[in-house]
């Protein structure tokens, strides 16, 4: 059940809360305006429905009904957070459903830029990496858009993550049958390098992004055929055991017409093959590179457990999509509150300490002395001694 703390209290501060939102406040004026449509006024502002999709993913909510019940009786939320008239359930799901993106989209670029500029820059000697991976959202049989097989709904969200800052980039929403390679160029800009999986593999993609200036540090399949052209030295006793530039593929089939650098190690009992079209980095930092790509699905797995991502608010691929906006733009947000304050990255137990720290300033709004005497007022408690 949501939680009432000091029904006598009307006026809940919680400043870090305020902190939190702090990088939002130079942003927003520049954020295009959310208008009404039609006749009727809106009965909550783009800034309110901000504060509410932080709020709902920073508490951990579980569904719709949780972030409306606590909008309704929990006093902070419904004094801090709610708009000032209060919201109905069918005013909120049509806001989520049907506005708000288009500010989202535009306040999350600002949060993105802030973030690359003010973030430490963890691996520069490796260049600008980013991670591209996409992730299944289960959805229900009434979402007819999320296409992925008989009776069975998915969506899919195709993300970038800066490898770096530890922050996600860009993000596509489609059904769950989408193919994810065709992302890589629309999320990958010219000169960053794209850190992917095996399942990416694709030699036509291997000279399409050279030609356009993508780099690319990409796991193929050990069996894929190789036509060296030239050998590259690999140091004795390392991890690394095959260094060579080579024609990926099979003459006159599927043959990459410009050559790429082919990377093969070994990590305990699994060898990896990893092609590639940077010649500036060493065969062990191409390792590395490989290796850090993972943290893309780290973030994911933090991302859906501690800030309930993927539970749906939600049934339109719009309101989906402003649901995810709200959950990158809340995760950005951690990020510069955990370097502003702790200098670390974001941490499940540096948002359990954040939570903790708005609930406490809550309960201290008032000094002891004033609630003790609205409780005698209201005749809440009884008080005796002994003599």
């Amino acid at each position: 059940m949501p939680r009432t703390i000091h029904p006598w209290n009307r006026a809940r501060r919680a400043p870090s809360f305020d902190d939190l939102m702090e990088p939002t406040r130079d942003i927003l004026p520049h954020v295009p305006a959310l208008e009404a449509r039609g006749n009727r006024p809106l009965q909550m502002s783009f800034e309110e429905q901000l504060r509410a999709l932080v709020y709902f993913h920073l508490e951990e909510h579980t569904s719709g009904r949780h972030l409306m019940q606590a909008l309704q009786e929990d006093d902070f939320a419904r004094e801090h957070i709610a708009p000032a008239a209060g919201i109905k359930r069918s005013s909120f799901c049509e806001a989520i459903n049907s506005r708000g993106l288009e500010q989202l989209i535009s306040l999350y670029g600002g949060l993105q830029a802030k973030a690359s500029r003010l973030l430490p820059c963890e691996y520069k000697e490796l260049g600008n990496l980013v991670s591209v991976d996409g992730s299944f959202i289960q959805a229900v049989l009434s979402m007819a858009w999320a296409d992925y097989r008989d009776g069975s709904k998915k969506a899919k969200v195709h993300v970038g993550f800066d490898i770096n800052r530890s922050i996600p980039t860009k993000i596509f929403l489609t059904d769950g049958k989408a193919d994810e390679r065709p992302f890589v160029s629309k999320i990958v800009s010219p000169g960053q390098t794209g850190v992917l999986d095996r399942y990416y593999q694709c030699h036509k993609n291997f000279d399409l992004w050279q030609q356009e200036n993508r780099h690319f540090v990409c796991r193929i399949r050990a069996n894929t055929n190789k036509i060296c052209i030239e050998m590259h030295p690999v140091a004795p006793g390392g991890i690394v055991f095959y260094d060579a530039t080579v024609l990926l593929g099979t003459p006159g089939v599927n043959q990459t017409e410009k050559p790429v650098r082919v990377v093969g190690y070994q990590i305990g009992t699994v060898c990896y093959w990893v092609a590639t079209d940077r010649h500036d980095l060493s065969a062990e930092q191409i390792a590395m590179v490989y290796k850090l790509r993972w943290e893309v699905e780290k973030f994911f797995a933090w991302w859906k457990r501690h800030l309930r991502v993927y539970h749906l608010i939600a049934r339109s691929e719009y309101g989906l999509m402003v649901q995810i906006m709200a959950g990158l733009i809340t995760y950005l947000l951690l990020a510069l509150y955990c370097h502003k304050h702790h200098n670390e990255k974001v941490s499940i137990n540096r948002v359990r300490e954040l939570r903790i720290q708005i609930q406490n300033e809550i309960r201290a709004s008032e000094p002891p002395d004033h609630i003790s005497h609205n409780f005698k007022e209201q005749g809440n408690v009884t008080l005796s001694a002994k003599t």
